[in-house]
């Protein structure tokens, strides 16, 4: 081997001893304003010691990062299980460990952490899947000393074998209101109200109506029509 070529070696190491020996000395400035040193998380990227070059197939796919902090899309979530794919395109499995037991979907835009491929969903950046509370025995929410609203984008729905509503005074305003019921009673211990535009009453079978005084007054025509009508 030829001395120009020892020295052109010789150079190509010195300058990998170099990078290495400078990146040592940023992770040390880094950790000694606040961080944890050596075991600073960087974001995004492969650990230092060549990750990439040494997790890299044959066939030149891109390596995971044996650490990692960002953004994760969910491609599969069946059964439980959560598949999301980095930045990089790299498809990994995930763990949920959020506060609230959500269900992704997929195209969900969960916050991953991950280290020595395992990696976990620590929080929900864009998400269409559903959070389900299901809990033990009797629960009670209350708002001291505040409001209580419940509020949904597309609709609320409550659903029970039994609804009972207490209140000093009930205000409901829709643009529609459609009642259906098996049987229903009303007791109204002082006066019942309607104002409406149109009135339309029907009964399949008998209308009884009781009152101690009855008025019937119109502007122009009442009609009255039967096969027998009786009066007195």
């Amino acid at each position: 081997m030829s001395m120009g070529a020892m020295k052109e070696s010789d150079r190509a190491a010195a300058v990998r001893v170099d990078a290495a020996a400078g990146e040592e000395h940023a992770l040390r400035a880094y950790g000694a304003h606040g961080s944890r040193g050596a075991d600073v998380l960087r974001i995004g990227l492969p650990r230092a010691g060549g990750a990439a070059a040494d997790d890299a197939g044959q066939d030149g796919a891109a390596a995971l990062p044996r650490e990692y902090l960002g953004p994760g899309r969910v491609t599969a979530a069946e059964g439980g299980a959560i598949a999301v794919e980095l930045p990089g395109g790299q498809p990994v499995a995930v763990e949920m460990a959020l506060a609230l037991p959500y269900e992704p979907a997929v195209g969900d835009t969960l916050l991953v952490i991950g280290r020595e491929e395992r990696y976990y969903a620590i929080g929900v950046l864009h998400g269409a899947g559903r959070t389900v509370l299901s809990l033990q025995g009797d629960v009670a929410v209350h708002a001291r000393d505040g409001e209580l609203s419940l509020s949904g984008d597309k609709g609320v729905a409550i659903r029970g074998p039994e609804l009972d509503v207490q209140a000093g005074k009930i205000r409901m305003v829709a643009d529609a209101v459609v009642q259906r019921f098996t049987s229903m009673v009303q007791r109204v211990s002082a006066l019942l109200s309607v104002q409406a535009s149109e009135s339309h009453t029907i009964v399949e079978k008998t209308a009884f109506t009781k009152a101690k005084n009855a008025t019937i007054l119109t502007e122009e025509t009442v009609t009255v029509n039967g096969k027998q009508i009786l009066l007195g």
